[in-house]
């Protein structure tokens, strides 16, 4: 499953050889959000590229407004009988994006017009 989001880039990291056949590389963006009230929230999302997806982003990317691509990843670690868990953002494609286009890619709520008629035959449902 693949999801996108938009942010500035705010950190690109070096490739890293983490082994004979395995790299990445890490890069950070900045999200910003408003509420409904508009208070403006920000988050600091991080990805990783791998293998020969390390090249899709470097430095020149820095403070560009950018969409990313990306699958996440979970896995299971046990070392020493203790389990432990982790979630990887692996992004696969980047683009860059005019400033008004960053943030989360939101639809704008339907027209009242637009909704599903409704079903009389739900209405005598107890809940």
């Amino acid at each position: 499953m693949s999801f996108e989001i938009s942010g500035k880039v705010i950190e690109v990291g070096p490739v890293e050889q983490k082994g004979e056949s395995f790299r990445k590389r890490e890069f950070v963006i900045e999200v910003a959000e408003a509420n409904s009230s508009g208070r403006e929230f920000i988050d600091y999302v991080k990805f990783q590229c791998i293998q020969d997806r390390t090249d899709i982003i470097d430095e020149n990317y820095l403070n560009e407004n950018i969409k990313v691509s990306f699958n996440i990843k979970g896995n299971k670690w046990e070392r020493d009988g203790k389990v432990s868990y982790f979630t990887n953002l692996d992004a696969w494609r980047i683009q860059k994006v005019e400033k008004d286009q960053s943030g989360t890619d939101d639809l704008p709520p339907p027209l009242l017009d637009d909704l599903p008629p409704e079903n009389e035959e739900m209405d005598d449902l107890p809940f």
